[in-house]
């Protein structure tokens, strides 16, 4: 029931052309993806549901509000005829708590620690769909510098804050947020840019999280010894990150390529450079993840070394006759 109401909701919202039908398909998302969260009643499940319900609800309030002011000031429903200045920003605020945008990106990271693998993948890749069409819908309207601002910030975070983890769910949501700022900033210059570039990403991290899902790979220790488990799995698990990463002669790299193709006719430059540098931040954790993945021999502490510190007692007493 639970998947059949995630399926209705995203086909009603990407599929309306009425505000309110819109976010009556989100409003079903939230609501069907929440017992997932909280199906194992551990603490930290039932922390990450609460702190998922309480944004999702603030952003479809403010959707809602959003959508409202418009139609007040302009008495259209339609979602392609948004107008009126304040209902863009408004708006723009909703889809990045919906997403998790930078400025809005602290829910996240937690309640995919809190998740399950599965539950993980479907929050990284199913439940950023209807936002991310609403954003298409509504790219010709928005702000363009705002946009951008936000979505080099989402960039820089996504790199940084990626950098100190351990937890492979934690790595993947900064990931995550760091591919919603590429797809972010090309979004009002070429939105269908902005579906490749998040088709690409969906199969990748389905592949990622599948693969960690059946060798049960919660941290990087665990990740190190997933080897032994299963040699062929860690080898399209390798293969995958360094694609997630943009290199080259892999599938990830072309919608990397496009997006700086088109920064550049548009004369952003700067722009094009300034996310080629931060997504160095990223490969480096793409790079530690695949490392991980691919040792064959995990390092484990030796006992040699501890024979030195631990001095052995001195028989001082001398036997007597």
């Amino acid at each position: 029931i639970l998947m059949l109401s995630l399926a209705l909701g995203t086909m009603i919202t990407i599929t309306s052309n009425h505000w309110v039908t819109a976010w009556a398909g989100l409003e079903i998302n939230t609501l069907a993806i929440i017992p997932l969260i909280s199906k194992s009643h551990h603490p930290r499940a039932i922390e990450a549901a609460t702190k998922y319900f309480l944004t999702q609800a603030t952003a479809s309030a403010l959707m809602l509000f959003s959508s409202m002011t418009n139609a007040w000031s302009s008495g259209q429903w339609d979602i392609t005829q948004l107008t009126n200045p304040p209902s863009c920003l408004l708006l723009t605020a909703a889809i990045a708590i919906k997403l998790g945008l930078t400025p809005f990106h602290f829910w996240f990271p937690e309640v995919l620690q809190g998740s399950s693998l599965t539950t993980a993948l479907l929050l990284s890749t199913a439940m950023k769909f209807p936002p991310t069409t609403i954003l298409l819908l509504t790219s010709h309207s928005l702000n363009p510098t705002l946009l951008s601002t936000m979505a080099i910030m989402s960039i820089a975070l996504g790199g940084w804050m990626g950098l100190n983890q351990t937890q492979t769910r934690k790595i993947l949501a900064f990931s995550s947020i760091s591919h919603l700022g590429w797809m972010t900033i090309i979004i009002t210059y070429n939105p269908k840019l902005t579906l490749l570039t998040f088709y690409l990403y969906s199969l990748m991290t389905t592949s990622i999280f599948l693969s960690m899902n059946s060798t049960n790979t919660l941290k990087l220790s665990t990740l190190m010894t997933s080897w032994t488990k299963a040699p062929m799995l860690n080898t399209t698990l390798m293969l995958t990150l360094l694609s997630l990463a943009g290199l080259p002669p892999l599938t990830g790299f072309l919608p990397k390529w496009l997006i700086i193709q088109e920064l550049t006719k548009q004369e952003m430059t700067t722009t094009a450079t300034i996310i080629s540098m931060l997504s160095l931040l990223g490969l480096f954790f793409y790079l530690r993840l695949t490392y991980c993945s691919t040792i064959t021999l995990p390092p484990n502490s030796s006992n040699k070394m501890k024979q030195w510190s631990i001095k052995k007692p001195v028989n001082t007493l001398t036997p007597t006759l």
